[in-house]
């Protein structure tokens, strides 16, 4: 069997389908429901000593998009973050990192408030996570189908960067990643 050099992720928030795939190698679980669908998820990832990504989601992936309404996106799902974090943290999780769910389960206006308010959420102490890749709100924006929405995927990707992202989940690897070196070098002159 080849060997991996690299951390595998599993992206899942059934805590059958974790406790496997980290049993098979994978090293972090990135639960969309931030720990809260399924009650097992925290002790499978504590059991496997692994890393877990904590993402907001307002609803289930079902309803999510069903006219979602916050008071205030940023804060709302920054204090959901918090109490997750600290759950994670209070349960033996020690790699914690968070997301704040761009797409799942908000309207245009809240992903653009994230990502242009993304910097608040380094507060929480973790490593921020984000994926726009090829979202809906960039086909609404750009009036564009999903395959081709690579330019806005690219402009989404350098406005979290240069807001406070870590890490990003793409498509267009080979794309976002020279994207990322320009706004990494950018952000960091």
């Amino acid at each position: 069997m080849r060997e991996i050099h690299v951390p595998l992720s599993i992206d899942t928030y059934k805590a059958v389908v974790a406790d496997a795939a980290l049993g098979a190698g994978a090293v972090i679980v990135n639960d969309i429901s931030g720990l809260t669908f399924d009650p097992a998820m925290v002790d499978v990832v504590v059991r496997n000593g692994a890393s877990v990504v904590i993402m907001h989601i307002k609803g289930t992936p079902k309803n999510m998009q069903e006219n979602p309404q916050y008071d205030d996106v940023v804060s709302e799902i920054f204090g959901f973050l918090q109490a997750q974090c600290k759950k994670a943290k209070d349960s033996g999780i020690a790699q914690i990192i968070v997301d704040p769910g761009i797409g799942f389960g908000k309207k245009l206006e809240h992903n653009l408030q994230l990502i242009k308010r993304l910097g608040e959420f380094s507060q929480l102490g973790y490593p921020i996570m984000v994926g726009p890749s090829r979202k809906s709100f960039l086909g609404m924006l750009l009036n564009l189908p999903v395959n081709e929405r690579i330019e806005g995927t690219a402009a989404a990707v350098t406005g979290c960067i240069l807001n406070g992202a870590h890490l990003l989940r793409v498509h267009d690897v080979k794309e976002m990643k020279r994207v990322a070196v320009v706004a990494d070098a950018i952000k960091t002159s």
